[in-house]
């Protein structure tokens, strides 16, 4: 890798070999130098799982001027943890997870294993960022994810971001977003959230499903509802969960 150049550490949770990671990796080369370190297969829903009863592995893919691809067969956060700990030279400048099949808005932020990784980035002090498309279709369009990934990732090389700070970028299903919107994130849950079926002995299988609910009231500043109107969304996390205000409340629990 050449110094002179920003260095940025890409992964994802679909794997890979996967389209969304592939498209990310072909926008950025302009961007900087890229190193891919991603799962050898599909981790959705992994969040921040790590994996800590098993052995990992990496291996080699492909190296050329400004781009090295890794395989491993670990977690989303485990691909960043082995980067950062046995691989990298330097600290990345960037690393962005993605390009995720599917929508990482609302409370899915909690689940995913695209953002996991964003997480385990920012716990490193690198400025990171999920990119995600509401769509899980294999071929899908990730034209628009990729001019405004690019764009957001020029942004805060240039910026930076704040300690403990990540950002979410999420991209509608259509052929050109009106715009991107800076949003907070939808409250709600998933309701219905299996399909019961049964296996070839009659026993009861279940597969996740489900419909999302949003919880009252709801704010016109919300991602979903930026999502519903065509306009991309980019939501601001952290990974300090305190709640300070309520800390005050609880001032008289102490003893």
């Amino acid at each position: 890798m050449t110094n002179e150049r920003p260095l940025i550490l890409i992964t994802n949770d679909d794997g890979v070999s996967a389209k969304g990671i592939n498209e990310l990796v072909a926008c950025l080369r302009e961007v900087g130098d890229l190193v891919v370190f991603a799962p050898d297969g599909p981790r959705s829903g992994m969040s921040s799982a790590i994996t800590s009863l098993l052995p990992i592995q990496y291996s080699l893919l492909r190296e050329e001027k400004g781009l090295t691809v890794y395989s491993c067969t670990g977690t989303p956060v485990d691909c960043v943890k082995l980067a950062m700990n046995e691989v990298l030279d330097r600290k990345p400048d960037l690393l962005v997870s993605g390009i995720n099949h599917g929508g990482n808005m609302a409370i899915c932020v909690n689940y995913s294993g695209t953002m996991g990784a964003v997480i385990e980035g920012c716990i490193f002090d690198v400025p990171s960022i999920g990119v995600s498309l509401l769509d899980h279709a294999p071929d899908a369009d990730f034209s628009e994810c990729c001019r405004l990934g690019r764009m957001l990732a020029r942004r805060v090389l240039r910026d930076g971001l704040p300690h403990g700070t990540y950002l979410n970028l999420n991209v509608p299903k259509v052929a050109q977003v009106k715009g991107m919107r800076v949003c907070r994130q939808t409250d709600g849950r998933w309701i219905k959230e299996f399909k019961r079926s049964e296996n070839a002995s009659g026993k009861p299988v279940f597969w996740l499903t489900g419909s999302f609910e949003s919880a009252q009231p709801i704010h016109p500043d919300n991602d979903m509802l930026a999502l519903d109107s065509g306009y991309a969304s980019l939501v601001p996390c952290k990974i300090d969960v305190t709640d300070y205000s309520y800390m005050e409340r609880l001032k008289d629990y102490e003893c």
